[in-house]
């Protein structure tokens, strides 16, 4: 098992890689950008359909009877019990914007808990990625979540989800802030949980996030031996999930925090 666990994890970070430099192509290409609006805030360009589509084709030739769940295509049904969660282009607002933090974000779940998690950063060159049990890593070298015990010794990831009420993330930023924290958003969900899982921010928060936006990311918080608030593995897939994820001195304080802002 853990052979097949480090294979899938090897071929997920080729992969990412090489869809990184696919949307590098469109990124370093705006003029040709076609642009929709999904919602408030929610973009979707051609860049990101068609990256997924190269990630999905990769992934039917390597692994053809493995579910996929995408964020622009249709689930595709498997029959090993893994399904590959893709997000193709994480920060697509960015992206279209010519802002350089996006990324390509890949998870695979077998049974409905993830085993494998990679986030590719292409603007910096950087992928996080990690096995279940087998630690977490950036550019292959160990990460490890924050050890700080206080709000005030680093800054939150924030996520203002349009699933849900937006004053809760205002509510939940003024308690961060009250404490002597920062709060910090970059408009992609994946890499602040990069981010925590590495030390970099204090822990990340999100009212509510697509299973392509977090699965990934959370994985590495736990293998960077952080604390993530357990997603239910039934229904992570289909209907998302509140996250919650840090340092394991600070998940008690961002717990309590979330709960107050988010009701229960």
């Amino acid at each position: 098992m853990t052979h097949d666990l480090d294979q899938r994890m090897h071929f997920t970070i080729h992969l990412a890689r090489r869809a990184g430099e696919l949307g590098l192509q469109y990124f370093r290409d705006p003029d040709n950008l076609t642009i929709e609006s999904k919602g408030h805030q929610d973009l979707v360009s051609d860049a990101d359909r068609e990256v997924e589509l190269f990630i999905r084709a990769a992934i039917a030739d390597a692994y053809p009877d493995d579910g996929i769940v995408g964020e622009e295509h249709a689930p595709t049904t498997g029959k090993t019990g893994h399904v590959w969660v893709i997000d193709p282009i994480d920060g697509t607002a960015n992206f279209v914007c010519g802002i350089p933090a996006w990324c390509v974000v890949i998870a695979c779940a077998r049974d409905g808990e993830t085993v494998v998690g990679v986030i590719h950063e292409p603007s910096t060159g950087e992928t996080f990625h990690g096995r279940l049990g087998g630690g977490a890593f950036v550019n292959g070298r160990p990460i490890r979540a924050s050890n700080a015990t206080a709000l005030s010794e680093g800054s939150v990831g924030t996520g203002l989800s349009n699933r849900a009420a937006t004053e809760h993330i205002a509510v939940l930023i003024g308690m961060i802030m009250a404490e002597g924290g920062l709060f910090f958003r970059n408009a992609s969900g994946a890499l602040m949980l990069a981010y925590a899982a590495s030390g970099r921010l204090l822990g990340y928060v999100e009212e509510h996030m697509n299973a392509w936006d977090c699965l990934a990311g959370m994985l590495l918080v736990e293998e960077a031996g952080g604390t993530v608030l357990k997603a239910d593995p039934k229904t992570v897939l289909d209907d998302g999930t509140q996250v919650i994820a840090g340092g394991n001195n600070i998940f008690p304080k961002l717990r309590a925090l979330c709960r107050e802002a988010f009701g229960d």
